[in-house]
């Protein structure tokens, strides 16, 4: 179709092509591709098809443009309320932030600071800016390498969190205790990239805890002197109680007599009780368990309660399950103590019927047997809503119990915290009216030996062949040692402190010296160091037993440093004091 045009034609075509109004495009096409007049005309149809096709997509390209620059204004309006919004919520974080009395702090892996609000500077008076990019460790913790290194650990095991608490001197010399929170942030991809952490002033809370500890020391302190010095006479008049009745008397004073021991008694289990409570608080009470004779347990505890049920006019059974081991390990004083502590409250709180003390097997292992000791009683019972609350110290189950029947309020606590140290627990079923049922599960292990070596139970009336030289300040106690050795023909020199207890010491030989700690002029403890320290050893080996108001947690540790042989509390039980009196006779060596 293509030939070469004269110029003619080409005037002709191009008055052809602006004649029919055609796009600028298809003009172009048609002016290159050399079409001429007759041609253009031959094809008017087809280029007119295209023609429209241009004009429609021009049409088309235009709307894309109005609608793509409507869409981009529209952007950018979007785009501009979103960064005001952004730049709202950052500013009012940051507000929130900075008004926070607590530091709150970003850093990276090495620990480096890079962000802190501005209550950084209040708590640790340091500038933000001089802190951006410096380490905390270094900051915060100076010379404490230890917390240092566990801050190292917590970075490089990447644990989830950290805790502490430290001691922290501000530039101006001012002490603060500072708690440290920390937690690890990650990357999308759950890579540790840094911390988050925060920095809390707690000194008031902790110089209150150190005031309150400094309160249960001092209160602990008073607490032992006091019962010390409750429990020095109190041992004068149970012993003196003991004395009357081991002595001739009218039958009418039998009852007077019972009527001062057991009021005497009475006194020491609440002060036994209140000191009890002392040690929990304190977390003195520590497992010790040995070889014990259960049988032989249950059966003195059947023993103590008998006189009272016969007294009561109640029954007592006690049933123990013939599959029970006769001898186990475990700690028998605790488990006396919790027995006890419940027979008593069943005869106290029952009028009519009686007690059952059973002991039965409930699990046996290999090397352990479980054991279940129940006391169940047909006395007042105890309503529901109570049943938690009696567990807790000094509480009863009403208002009128202590008025009514006495006590401390303390046997039940002690019983469940004795039992919490052996992993078993007190439980108790009872309805008011109908009596209660007490009960606990403990595992013991089973014992080597078959049979305990038999203990000889000595006549606390029995003579003695002993010297003994005793230091007792207390007037009242001297005189009950005195009426006791007269009793036993014992050889004996009273001693009214460590000094006069030296005097006689150098001169005359003795068997054994009973010491009692708290004197005037020379205490036990520096006498007893003093006569250890003496070059003459039949002098310096001379066995010495501390006797005290003091329990034996509280000074045990004391004895043993200052070399003492054995300890015996006051108020004494004579029965005892002549088993250890009467040991020592055995074994005396005599200087001659």
């Amino acid at each position: 179709m293509r030939v070469t045009q004269s110029n003619h034609d080409n005037y002709n075509t191009i008055r052809m092509l602006e004649k029919n109004n055609l796009h600028r495009l298809l003009k172009r096409q048609i002016s290159n591709a050399g079409f001429n007049a007759s041609e253009i005309e031959k094809f008017k149809s087809f280029f007119e098809t295209v023609n429209d096709a241009y004009i429609g997509f021009d049409d088309d390209l235009k709307h894309i443009e109005v609608i793509l620059d409507e869409s981009s204004n529209e952007l950018y309006k979007l785009n501009k309320a979103l960064k005001s919004k952004v730049d709202n919520a950052e500013n009012k974080l940051n507000t929130i932030v900075n008004t926070i009395e607590d530091v709150i702090f970003q850093t990276n892996m090495n620990g480096d600071f890079i962000y802190l609000n501005n209550a950084w500077e209040d708590l640790i008076g340091v500038s933000v800016k001089h802190a951006l990019h410096q380490n905390y460790k270094d900051l915060l913790f100076g010379i404490n390498a230890n917390e240092k290194d566990k801050i190292n650990e917590f970075l490089n095991c990447q644990n989830s969190n950290y805790n502490t608490l430290f001691k922290y001197y501000k530039p101006t010399g001012e002490k603060i205790w500072i708690q440290l929170r920390l937690d690890l942030t990650y990357d999308v991809n759950g890579k540790p990239i840094g911390t988050i952490g925060t920095l809390s002033d707690v000194t008031q809370l902790k110089e209150t805890e150190i005031e309150l500890n400094q309160a249960n020391k001092t209160k602990d302190e008073f607490i032992s002197t006091m019962s010390h010095e409750i429990r020095t006479p109190l041992n004068a008049v149970i012993g003196m109680s003991d004395i009357l009745l081991m002595e001739k008397y009218l039958p009418e004073q039998l009852e007077n007599f019972k009527i001062l021991k057991f009021s005497s008694e009475q006194l020491l289990a609440l002060i036994n009780d209140l000191l009890d409570l002392n040690k929990f608080k304190s977390n003195e009470i520590e497992l010790i368990e040995d070889d014990f004779d259960l049988t032989e347990l249950v059966q003195n505890n059947q023993l103590h309660f008998k006189q009272i049920s016969q007294k009561k006019e109640l029954y007592f059974k006690t049933i123990i399950d013939k599959n029970t081991p006769k001898v186990l390990i475990g700690d028998s004083l605790k488990l006396s103590q919790v027995l006890k502590n419940l027979l008593s409250n069943a005869f106290k709180f029952t009028h009519t019927g009686g007690i059952v003390f059973k002991v039965a097997v409930v699990k046996t292992k290999i090397n352990t047997t479980t054991i279940r000791f129940s006391v169940t009683d047909t006395g007042i019972g105890v309503s529901y809503d109570k049943q938690k609350d009696i567990f807790k110290s000094f509480v009863q189950a009403n208002n009128k119990t202590s008025t009514l029947y006495g006590g401390s309020g303390l046997g039940l606590y002690i019983s469940k915290e004795l039992l919490k140290i052996q992993n078993s627990k007190l439980q108790l079923e009872s309805e008011i009216g109908k009596g209660s049922k007490f009960w606990f599960d403990i595992s013991f292990k089973y014992s080597n030996q078959m049979l305990l070596d038999e203990v000889n139970y000595i006549s606390n009336t029995a003579p003695i062949n002993l010297k003994v030289l005793v230091a007792e300040d207390n007037s009242l106690n001297a005189i009950l040692l005195v009426k006791l050795f007269k009793k036993w023909n014992i050889d004996y020199v009273i001693a009214k402190n460590g000094e006069e207890l030296l005097d006689v010491f150098l001169d005359t030989d003795f068997n054994l010296i009973l010491m009692d700690l708290q004197m005037p002029v020379l205490d036990g403890y520096d006498t007893s160091r003093i006569i250890r320290k003496m070059e003459d050893s039949s002098k310096s080996m001379i066995p010495i037993i501390a006797l005290t108001a003091f329990s034996e947690s509280e000074v045990g540790d004391k004895i043993k440093r200052y070399k003492m042989n054995g300890y015996l509390s006051k108020p004494f039980k004579i029965d005892e004091l002549h088993k250890l009196l009467a040991f020592y006779s055995n074994k005396k060596q005599l200087v001659i």
